[in-house]
């Protein structure tokens, strides 16, 4: 099994360090994708022809506050998501291990969940359409999905499976055997893929002008996408949803298809009364 890997790209996790304060590749990839995902929202918001009406809902420089709100519920979110859905024991018996987000361990379900609460707010007090804020935010995260999963392979965390595969590598932290590199297929689905899929909604068939209808899609493709990869990923050790074949991830992402399912209904009653009006 052995003679079928390929060596690992032991990448040093450590981007650069500025005298004590060392700056990892895994919190540049979060900065780049939150900067990649406002910049992508200013873009939507300025392209009038993707809107119904020709219209924008909101002015661009509403991107900002909307990010921000993002930023603050993504990282709350991501860290106790993987403290209450992954680690609990873990993080019960090291309490303080909580607040070190730098060495890994931000669970996506955490941060959607957090992100989801915080463009609700962020919708309340601007008083714009959650469902539109929440299209615009799911039009934006897949190339930072695609940098989040390189950052985890080159932090060598959420390995795959053991495998006899060509492609199979053996990584620092992960014993001796071959492993699938679970990451990248998961950077494939999750965001390659995800960014055609919503590309071709948002601009080619019109998707931004049915509210709820991006949210929709990015939410059922990504738990397809995340529940093919479970198969190949190795699962949380020991975790109480790891129920037969099923993992934790996979059961973590059916409510996500179901939200999904309801919003792209929601968008084709939506549209269903707009063509009714006289």
């Amino acid at each position: 099994m052995l003679a079928l890997t390929i060596p690992f790209p032991n990448i040093d996790p450590v981007a650069f360090s500025l005298g004590p304060v060392s700056i990892k590749w895994y919190g540049l990839a979060y900065a780049a994708g939150l900067i990649i995902g406002w910049l992508t929202i200013r873009r939507l918001l300025q392209t009038p022809q993707i809107w119904r009406g020709g219209r924008a809902p909101f002015h661009p420089d509403l991107a900002d506050n909307l990010v921000l709100y993002v930023i603050v519920g993504t990282v709350l979110g991501g860290r106790l998501g993987q403290v209450l859905l992954y680690d609990l024991s873990y993080y019960a018996a090291n309490p303080l291990e909580i607040l070190k987000p730098w060495k890994g361990g931000m669970s996506f379900h955490g941060a959607l969940i957090g992100s989801g609460l915080a463009i609700l707010y962020f919708a309340r007090r601007m008083q714009v359409s959650a469902l539109t804020s929440m299209d615009l935010c799911c039009a934006a995260i897949p190339l930072g999905l695609i940098i989040g999963r390189l950052a985890n392979f080159i932090n060598s965390e959420h390995w795959g499976r053991a495998a006899d595969v060509p492609w199979a590598m053996v990584f620092p932290n992960g014993g001796p055997l071959p492993r699938h590199p679970s990451q990248l297929y998961e950077a494939a689905l999750e965001g390659v893929v995800m960014y055609i899929i919503i590309r071709l909604a948002t601009h080619w068939y019109g998707a931004l002008k049915r509210p709820g209808l991006t949210a929709g899609i990015f939410l059922v493709w990504y738990a397809i996408a995340r529940m093919i990869c479970e198969m190949y990923r190795q699962p949380e050790l020991q975790h109480a949803l790891n129920i037969g074949p099923l993992t934790a991830g996979q059961i973590y992402s059916v409510p996500m298809i179901l939200l999904g399912a309801a919003l792209m209904v929601i968008a084709a009653r939506g549209t269903q009364k707009d063509s009714a009006l006289p």
